[in-house]
């Protein structure tokens, strides 16, 4: 079985670069780390029934009407009009037990449209719930489980690849026959570099525009490995949205 690291979504690269043609994977872990799918995480923590993941604002203000929790960020903070920003402190401790919430980011939530268009297992992945999603990859895999990284606005976001290495690192442990390629390569020499999981997100451009907006203790949150037993894994979609909800539910 294959083990694939894309540094950043294909069919993203920023404006005047060559488009890469999509690549069809069993299982993609799409990692947004600072801060879309750690929060998605925190949201099934704290007891939400389901997350609707939708590529833009307005898509997610459609949802307005019904009985949900709007959650999301425009320029790190929470946009007019939603409940709830994209943070996942305020996700764990938000009173959300048993309802939707409705999920638009810069990054994440598109980076999680993308792998829906060619995988047939996705899931949200990050350091806060690492060892559960690369278990519940290898769960689901037959040829190939694949990292994409969001990244930023189309740049690769050193937070997310480290984060990639985390999950390789993890998945070679527990299958050990993983074939790698040179993408999953650089993202374990660049886990490898870091001993401290804070060190590479602090140095992140996603970390530096939060500090920007007061919302540094985001990143410490975001740091923390493998504290979380809750995965999210797309189930359906509904309208404009992605359906993820909490692996080893029901649909």
């Amino acid at each position: 079985m294959r083990l694939r690291v894309d540094p950043l979504p294909r069919g993203a690269s920023p404006p005047g670069e060559a488009q890469e043609e999509a690549v069809f994977s069993d299982v993609v872990l799409v990692v947004d780390v600072i801060r879309a799918t750690t929060t998605a995480a925190a949201f099934l923590e704290a007891g939400a029934e389901a997350l609707y993941l939708t590529q833009s604002l307005e898509a997610a203000r459609a949802f307005k009407d019904q009985d949900v929790v709007l959650a999301g960020e425009e320029g790190g903070l929470k946009p007019p009009g939603f409940d709830l920003g994209n943070s996942p402190r305020e996700a764990l401790q938000a009173q959300v037990g048993g309802r939707i919430v409705v999920m638009s980011t810069t990054n994440g939530t598109r980076a999680a449209h993308l792998a829906a268009k060619t995988a047939k297992h996705v899931l949200l992945a990050s350091l806060f719930n690492a060892h559960a999603a690369a278990r519940k990859a290898l769960e689901l895999a037959t040829e190939e489980v694949a990292i994409l990284c969001a990244g930023k606005e189309g740049r690769i976001g050193l937070d997310d690849l480290y984060t990639a290495g985390v999950l390789a690192e993890y998945l070679l442990f527990m299958a050990q026959d993983l074939a790698l390629e040179d993408g999953g390569r650089v993202a374990l020499a660049v886990k490898r570099a870091y001993p401290d999981p804070l060190e590479p997100l602090n140095l992140s451009a996603a970390a530096e525009a939060l500090r920007r907006v007061g919302l540094e203790a985001d990143v410490a949150f975001c740091a923390q490995v493998a504290r979380s037993a809750a995965v999210p894994q797309l189930s359906g979609r509904v309208g404009e949205a992605l359906i993820f909800k909490r692996a080893g539910k029901a649909p």
